[in-house]
């Protein structure tokens, strides 16, 4: 019977990095994010960076230019999307990102809406 195999040093970092860039979190108490919430640097967060962590500090890099959905920043900087609503909820904590969440079932229109409207275009 084959022992269990222990990690060390460098094969162990990707099992418990998430882990630690989170802090042991495993989601962020105030801030609900999507796949499809978008994210921007704030223009006036050219500041120090020192206390964040790289992962938050390479998020602000990559919404700087232009609105960022979380799965991509997940996929850019290849970790897991939990990681990264984490990291934002941060961000949007200290006030360094701006989001647009996706419209929540209250701002969709109603069938009625949409039936209307479709009865309308089979006018035309």
């Amino acid at each position: 019977m084959r022992e269990p195999r222990w990690l060390d040093g460098a094969e162990a970092g990707r099992h418990l990095r998430p882990y630690a860039i989170t802090g042991g979190r495993t989601r962020h108490s105030q801030h609900t994010f999507t796949l499809i919430t978008l994210v921007v640097s704030r223009s006036e967060a050219e500041f120090e960076y020192e206390y964040l962590e790289p992962e938050a500090v390479q998020i602000l890099e990559l919404c700087r230019d232009r609105a960022v959905a979380v799965a991509e920043i997940a996929a850019h900087l290849d970790l897991p999307v939990s990681v990264v609503k984490i990291l934002c909820g941060d961000l949007l904590g200290a006030s360094l990102i701006i989001v647009q969440s996706p419209p929540g079932q209250d701002d969709q229109p109603s069938v009625e809406i949409i039936e209307r409207v479709m009865d309308g275009i089979r006018q035309l």
